[in-house]
């Protein structure tokens, strides 16, 4: 559909685009707009109608977003903005520069401008900055009949009807509701006596994490978010929640390969942006990999002896960088979903230690067998590298288990402890056994 919309562009026929945006999905006409060239995507938003342009900005990359917002009269801004669920609206501002967002406000309608405000007093990545005010809630005291009225009211204007909230006078939540249970039971029924009371909620305060992660353990869709009084204040919906998720597994990947986590998608990245994502890492991984030369240079005398102990080096580090990163991504991954805690350490390393052993031997009976049989080395070096190797190995599991855990512990991101970072304290501790146990057994 993009080269199509294109090519209709080329021929200035905009009024079969406009056609054929009316007919598409919102996230579909997002789609196309994010990949335009800024010149075009004015003229092509500008086609949408008013109401199918307020849901389409929920869906645009933040830069676009910003550049349409700029360039459209203060009048038609704000009308977009009325339009626009107060959660992405708030999303919208804070990636906006202030003065735009200033000027805007002041020309919004009150309650959208209060909602707005209340959603940008919260901290970034807490539920409070997630959440949505577009909710219906009913009093305890309201009979079916007239909450059912109160959602035709106002299902225009809600994220979603399937899930309502009962609040008491003070408007403290005490319950949620099903729209099925409304329809299926009388309705001069109080709200109160099909109410859920059992029901998970969480606070403005909470971190983002922990809410996807109550999410995914209760297969929920929507989720009721309450101050420090108890008083309801907002919902977060299923999509929020995606967003969440693809967001966090995006920056754990990042960190675990030894990049900072950007929020801007890859095209939209300059050359310049990438170069001071990797940098840092690799200026940090540069330095701690001098160990290992320093290490080479320590045992000059013994490599000088036997060169062939050169031509295994790679194997051996190799080897252990890969069974330690092994053990660092089940465990981040484990850390992640809430499958271990710090009080499980002991339980963690002893289980990667028992692996790490049968591994070990099993790789080096392997590498024993292969360098008798095919490198022709002799015992004693074939004895060297296997012992090495089944240390390393050994050494890598226990090393890549314990730190994303201790990690946590210090509340770091256990993900910076994944990936190069371990593969670099691997490689040098790889190389310190293995001269080691050259020197000892060759008597070097």
């Amino acid at each position: 559909m993009f080269e199509r919309i294109k090519k209709l562009i080329e021929e200035k026929n905009y009024s079969k685009i406009k056609k054929l945006l009316i007919e598409m999905n919102e996230f579909d006409i997002a789609e196309i707009l994010n990949d335009l060239p800024p010149k075009e995507i004015i003229k092509i938003f500008r086609l949408l109608p008013k109401d199918i342009g307020a849901d389409v900005f929920s869906y645009l990359e933040s830069d676009t977003a910003t550049l349409i917002i700029s360039s459209l009269s203060d009048s038609e801004a704000v009308d977009i903005i009325n339009d626009m669920y107060a959660d992405d609206a708030a999303d919208l501002f804070e990636e906006m520069p202030a003065n735009v967002v200033k000027k805007l406000l002041n020309k919004v309608d009150s309650e959208t401008r209060k909602n707005i405000n209340q959603l940008l007093k919260y901290p970034e990545n807490s539920a409070g900055s997630l959440m949505t005010v577009e909710y219906i809630d009913f009093k305890e005291y309201i009979t079916i009949k007239d909450a059912i009225k109160k959602i035709k009211r106002e299902y225009e204007d809600a994220e979603t009807i399937n899930t309502c909230f009962v609040t008491d006078k003070k408007k403290k939540l005490i319950g949620v509701v099903k729209l099925k249970d409304l329809i299926i039971n009388d309705e001069d029924t109080p709200v109160n006596e099909i109410m859920n009371e059992d029901f998970m909620y969480v606070t403005t305060l909470t971190d983002q994490e922990e809410v996807a992660k109550t999410f995914q353990d209760y297969d929920l869709t929507s989720m009721p978010v309450v101050d420090s009084e108890d008083k309801l204040v907002g919902i977060i919906t299923i999509d929020d929640v995606i967003d969440i998720i693809e967001e966090e597994t995006t920056e754990d990947i990042e960190r675990m390969a030894g990049i900072t986590p950007t929020e801007k998608s890859y095209l939209k990245l300059s050359t310049f942006d990438l170069f001071k994502s990797r940098i840092p890492w690799l200026f940090v991984l540069m330095i701690s990999a001098t160990l290992t030369g320093k290490i080479i240079e320590r045992y000059e005398t013994a490599l000088s002896s036997y060169i062939i102990l050169t031509a295994f080096i790679p194997m051996l580090m190799n080897t252990g960088g890969n069974a330690g990163g092994q053990s660092s991504a089940t465990i981040i991954r484990a850390l992640s979903l809430g499958d271990i805690e710090y009080k499980d350490t002991l339980k963690v390393i002893f289980k990667e230690f028992r692996t790490a052993i049968l591994a070990g031997i099993a790789l080096a009976i392997v590498n024993f067998g292969k360098l008798m049989l095919f490198d022709k080395v002799g015992f004693n070096i074939a004895l060297v590298i296997s012992l090495s190797l089944f240390v390393t190995v050994c050494a890598a599991k226990s090393i890549g288990s314990f730190l994303p855990i201790i990690a946590k512990k210090l509340g770091f991101d256990p993900t910076v402890m994944a990936g190069p970072f371990i593969t670099t304290l691997v490689d040098a501790i790889s190389l310190f056994v293995y001269f080691t146990i050259a020197t000892s057994i060759l008597g070097l």
